[in-house]
């Protein structure tokens, strides 16, 4: 028969268990079998007073923290819900069924005040960096950088034109996000990646750029970075910046730098794309650092007219000159013209003028100039690694940031920041590549409890 619910009768007492209510192979089990918080309070102990009474548990909020930011739960009030009704995220917060949760504001005042100061985020991220390299998930050979666009918490509607901003303005009546941009004005990851002013700046966000890289209506937004290492796609470092190539690159050289003074791993190649391509990074990348840049070269040197490429021309080191098609030389002065990087080689007007091949070479002009950069001994490296199967490997792997960045974005739901300024996205870009750090190793490490064999069976 049907049988119905029985309501009339009610339990004086109960028997309830947290732990025998959470599955075994939920995810928090996973990653709380991976995590140590326990190092929280000696780290953040100067930072609360002896006096007064006892504040919540910042141990409690970063767990909740956690919980949001592994399973999408952007807003605050909704993660206190979430952690109200939801008995695995209480059992991974550590807090029993009858345990109160703090207000959600508390998490605005922790963070601007506590954890900000205390840098507690990097620290949280690097520890579980290390956990990583422990069980051996960081192959240190090779690693990857990219960088994504993140849609800022700016309104086009109430931005302002770009020349009528005043940097100058007095810090003391600015709110947070305008103090924190103006303390970045010399960060070569924000106001030292260029000079250009922007179309548009938002008064309550000024250090989101305004952007049309996605090549679709233009928006405020940051650029998030990631360098990884393409082991197992562990996130080596993460970075905020400007959304401009400039202010990219710079972070990849603070991540790259960062890695190998924290961690003392300094990769042997590092895969990117075009836009790292620059003369200045492939020559840090070769000179400085000792690191393979699997990256394409920025060359804007070919010709489409059908006349004779820079490539058409050979280059004599020790000479310092370059002989044309038709054997006939280029020479320099050796100073540096244009934007600073480049020589220009001149061939000889008596040279050019009689030459059969002046059609196909310099058409338009009596005498071919050659130009080359101060930079071009890196980027023939560059250009020499990029014909190799390491080379071509490198681009499979480097696919391994973009799935990263689309994972923060369809199913982290981290497709627009909540939080303002630069340290407050730093924040957010922080505990978001702590989420996938922690997913990644509860599933490569982390095995599920054996099955137990029934008597009998």
């Amino acid at each position: 028969m049907m049988g119905r619910l029985k309501r009339d009768q009610e339990q004086l007492f109960y028997s309830f268990s947290l732990e025998e209510a959470v599955p075994d192979d939920h995810q928090v089990r996973a990653i709380a079998a991976v995590l140590d918080l326990s190092w929280v309070h000696g780290e953040l102990a100067s930072y609360y007073s002896r006096l007064g009474r006892p504040s919540i548990d910042p141990a409690l909020m970063i767990r909740m923290l956690i919980v949001g930011y592994v399973f999408a739960i952007r807003s605050e009030r909704a993660l206190c819900r979430e952690v109200q009704v939801n008995l695995a995220y209480r059992w991974f917060c550590g807090l029993s069924i009858e345990d109160k949760l703090p207000d959600h504001s508390a998490f605005s005042r922790a963070r601007n005040e506590r954890f900000r100061d205390s840098n507690i985020f990097r620290s949280m991220f690097e520890r579980i960096v290390e956990a990583c390299i422990a069980a051996g998930l960081v192959g240190g050979e090779g690693f990857a950088v990219d960088a994504s666009l993140i849609a800022a918490d700016a309104n086009k509607q109430r931005s302002i034109p770009g020349k009528d901003w005043d940097r100058n303005r007095a810090p003391e009546k600015a709110s947070r996000a305008v103090k924190e941009y103006l303390a970045t004005l010399d960060d070569a990851a924000f106001g030292a990646a260029s000079d250009v002013t922007p179309k548009f700046v938002s008064p309550s966000d000024p250090a989101a750029q305004w952007t049309g890289a996605m090549r679709g209506p233009a928006f405020f937004a940051y650029a998030d970075n990631y360098l990884i290492d393409v082991k197992f796609g562990v996130i080596m470092d993460v970075e905020a910046s400007r959304a401009i190539r400039q202010a990219e690159v710079g972070a990849a050289k603070t991540m790259v730098e960062r890695t190998e003074g924290r961690f003392d791993i300094k990769p042997k190649r590092l895969a990117a794309d075009t836009a790292y391509g620059s003369g200045p990074n492939l020559n840090w990348l070769v000179k400085d650092m000792d690191i393979e840049p699997h990256i394409p070269v920025i060359d804007k040197s070919k010709r489409n007219d059908g006349t004779f490429s820079r490539e058409d021309f050979t280059f004599d080191k020790e000479r310092n000159v370059y002989t044309c098609p038709a054997g006939k030389t280029l020479t320099t002065t050796g100073k540096v013209v244009n934007d600073g990087e480049t020589i220009l080689y001149r061939a000889s007007i008596r040279d050019c003028g009689p030459c059969p091949l002046k059609s196909k070479c310099c058409p338009k002009t009596p005498e071919r100039k050659v130009t080359r950069s101060i930079y071009e001994e890196a980027r023939d490296v560059a250009r020499a690694l990029a014909k190799t199967a390491a080379f071509a490997q490198s681009c499979c792997d480097r696919k391994r940031v973009e799935m990263l960045f689309a994972h923060l974005k369809r199913i982290l739901r981290l497709g627009r920041l909540r939080l303002r300024g630069p340290r407050g996205v730093q924040d957010e870009f922080t505990l978001a590549a702590i989420a996938q750090n922690l997913r990644r190793l509860a599933k490569l490490v982390v095995r599920p409890p054996p099955t137990v064999a029934m008597c009998g069976a």
